[in-house]
């Protein structure tokens, strides 16, 4: 059975999956189009040209657009776990049958798709993201039987904070750009929520209890310490430590007070891009075990959606899938040799250029599916100097607050890390035993570290044994490759323009390497 899942609207993808095998997952913001981007033609295009045949199942996931006289629903829309909505008809002269089920549903069941393939008589999936917040039990037929709603807009609310310390923010009538949910996380880190005061507290609560932040009430929030106060000021680093925790707590109370002790826990949703609330869920007593899918946010819903048709064709949603389940990188032009020395690729030599402060761009492979870089589209540079964070932060025009993650060989992980764990898909927030790690170590001594293994990336993993050889430890700066606003890089002219502009001193695809005739001092 071939099915192809449609994402309309923000984050807009497509996936593909053939015979509860995952072929494709793209992201049309992928190959440096616009961050968020609804689905292109070139995305269609893309799967057309590689899919050997007309899907059978069509499957397109709720959504909901403003035409007419208001906001329709796309599909099945946008709330709700209902029945899927199933229909024969055509595609392209094709006889198949057309599915839709809700945005929610997507979130679920993309989930439940993607973790292990366990027997559980029962298992919750936490959907936390924009608009919804809540827990959903499913039983052994991955039905939902109970829905535990408990609070709206999580991410909208998280988000919102920010806006109350942006001065450039307007009082009313705008919305919070979820975007900047990222930005809050790396502030919080900066803040003392112990040392938080009543006024404070307060106001965090107001944002907890407020009826919507679609528009943002800012001019509520004229009375509380963080208000304009910039979003640097710890009175605004306070409050997103206060309201980080807070939140937490608000849905750890909901998870003891309604659901069962004991049972797999799946996360879904952009909150389940936070690194922080999933360390805490990881720690939790109360779920057996915790899976967090790499695309937990909407970047993940096409595959979702596809997978919910899966589910309803043969009754297992379960699927066999790789993280590197985009398109392959393309090669349309060639570096110019009056810049760039054209070498094949030396693992140690390479080693050595970034431990002597080069920072290299790393192409390996299809890019990652979700939107963190895992070794297909990334920038790497040593791990050690804090004026590396400070490079890298520069290099991609990004606020001087802003950590720089790691990747680990995991060899090395119990070495480096307080916690000795794989993580492949950079999901989880750790401490750091080591003091040496000035360009990973976050303001409150945490990293969110990439695990690498050789089974499951041979060529980054090789790169990091070839750095521990000659440094003592497999460890490097790992983040994505981009252009501001952009999603990841996947040709190589956009590639060559980006490491000339932004002064990278090494560009290495796949198996070939390219250093560069003359630039700046690394350092």
């Amino acid at each position: 059975m071939l099915v192809m899942g449609l994402k309309p609207g923000h984050d807009g993808s497509l996936a593909v999956i053939e015979d509860g095998r995952l072929l494709l997952s793209l992201e049309s913001e992928k190959d440096s189009f616009p961050r968020h981007c609804d689905l292109t033609p070139t995305t269609f295009l893309e799967a057309a040209e590689r899919v050997g045949r007309v899907p059978d199942v069509v499957a397109l996931g709720g959504w909901r657009a403003t035409g007419g006289s208001g906001q329709r629903s796309i599909g099945a829309g946008y709330h709700g776990v209902q029945a899927p909505l199933l229909r024969p008809g055509a595609f392209f002269g094709a006889e198949v049958t057309h599915f839709s089920s809700s945005h929610v549903r997507s979130h679920i069941m993309a989930a439940v798709g993607m973790a292990p393939r366990e027997d559980h008589p029962q298992q919750a999936v936490l959907v936390w993201e924009g608009v919804t917040g809540g827990f959903y039990l499913l039983d052994e037929a991955f039905r939902v039987t109970r829905e535990v709603p408990v609070l709206t807009q999580p991410g909208a609310r998280y988000a919102f904070l920010f806006a109350v310390a942006d001065p450039a923010f307007p009082d009313c009538g705008a919305v919070p750009d979820l975007d900047v949910s990222g930005k809050l996380m790396a502030l919080a880190a900066y803040g003392d929520a112990d040392g938080a005061d009543p006024e404070t507290a307060q106001a965090v609560e107001h944002i907890l209890k407020v009826d919507t932040i679609y528009p943002a009430p800012k001019e509520e929030f004229r009375g509380a310490p963080f208000y304009n106060a910039g979003v640097t000021s710890d009175a605004a680093t306070t409050a997103a430590a206060l309201l980080s925790r807070r939140m937490f707590e608000v849905f750890a109370d909901a998870a003891e007070e309604h659901l069962p002790q004991g049972l797999p826990l799946r996360i879904s949703g952009g909150c389940g891009l936070n690194c922080d609330w999933n360390a805490l869920w990881r720690r939790s007593e109360h779920f057996s075990s915790v899976f967090v899918p790499p695309c937990t946010n909407d970047s993940g819903s096409a595959l979702g959606t596809a997978i919910d048709a899966l589910c309803a064709s043969t009754g297992d949603p379960h699927i066999d899938w790789d993280v590197h389940s985009g398109l392959e990188f393309v090669w349309d032009s060639e570096p110019d040799p009056r810049t760039w020395v054209r070498r094949p690729l030396d693992h140690r030599g390479l080693a050595r250029a970034i431990s002597d402060g080069h920072v290299a761009a790393w192409v390996q492979g299809r890019w990652e599916i979700g939107p963190r870089a895992l070794g297909g589209r990334s920038i790497l540079a040593e791990p050690f100097h804090a004026a590396t964070r400070d490079r890298l932060n520069a290099i991609k025009k990004r606020e001087d607050y802003r950590p720089i993650a790691p990747c680990c060989r995991i060899e090395d992980v119990g070495e480096v890390f307080r916690e000795d764990f794989p993580d492949p898909h950079m999901l989880y927030f750790r401490m750091l035993r080591r003091t040496d790690m000035g360009a990973v170590t976050h303001a409150d001594g945490s990293a969110r570290v990439q695990t690498v293994a050789r089974a499951d990336n041979g060529p980054l993993h090789e790169l990091l044994s070839a750095f521990a050889a000659q440094r003592g430890v497999g460890v490097l700066c790992n983040t994505s490759l981009n252009f501001k606003a952009k999603g990841f890089i996947n040709r190589m002219s956009d590639l060559t323009g980006f490491c000339e502009s932004h002064g990278i001193d090494d560009m290495v695809v796949d198996g070939v390497w390219f250093r560069r005739r003359s630039g700046p001092d690394p350092r």
